[in-house]
């Protein structure tokens, strides 16, 4: 498995607090780069520019990435263009989020 891939998957591990999904499902990671350095960088957006755990999911991102072996230093790159949608979301997400919802009623 590549760098890229590793990392890749272990973003698959950060959970939205508030939609209960991880990032990568979401589709909040936009991309990826990993150099032969080590050194690995994330860009990503979130749901909303002002989200309140802003700082506490890019803390669990650059965790996440810096515990995959190999990795020497992870960036994060927050972005707003493009704007996040639901529409970025994959099939497991909605799952996700519409079992959570559920639950709750």
């Amino acid at each position: 498995m590549s760098t890229e891939d590793a990392v890749w998957a272990a973003l698959e591990e950060v959970i939205d607090p508030e939609l209960g999904a991880n990032i990568v499902d979401l589709g909040l990671v936009y991309g990826l780069k990993a150099d032969e350095g080590g050194r690995v960088r994330i860009e990503m957006t979130l749901t909303i520019p002002e989200c309140p755990l802003a700082d506490e999911i890019v803390r669990e991102v650059k965790a996440a990435a810096s515990a995959v072996p190999g990795v020497h230093a992870a960036e994060v790159e927050l972005v707003w263009e493009p704007k996040w949608t639901p529409d970025r979301m994959n099939d497991q997400a909605r799952e996700e989020i519409r079992a959570r919802h559920a639950s709750m009623t």
